[in-house]
């Protein structure tokens, strides 16, 4: 995969997010790659899904895949 700039994303926050709440923050990255980051450390690490496996993990959610 070539490398995404992240300089230009959206990063957008849960509005089930409590005021301050931590939490992650996705972004569109284009061609269909989304990022997901951690809240409290914006300049840290950036997970970056495929199409595909955004699908899958979103899927997963729905589906109550991650439940406890």
């Amino acid at each position: 995969m070539n490398a995404i700039n992240l300089s230009a994303a959206t990063w957008k926050k849960s509005a089930r997010s409590a005021a301050g709440g931590n939490c992650v923050e996705v972004a569109s990255l284009g061609g269909g790659h989304v990022g997901v980051r951690d809240s409290k450390d914006r300049s840290g690490p950036v997970l970056v899904f495929t199409p595909e496996e955004w699908k899958a993990f979103v899927g997963g959610v729905k589906d109550g895949e991650f439940d406890l």
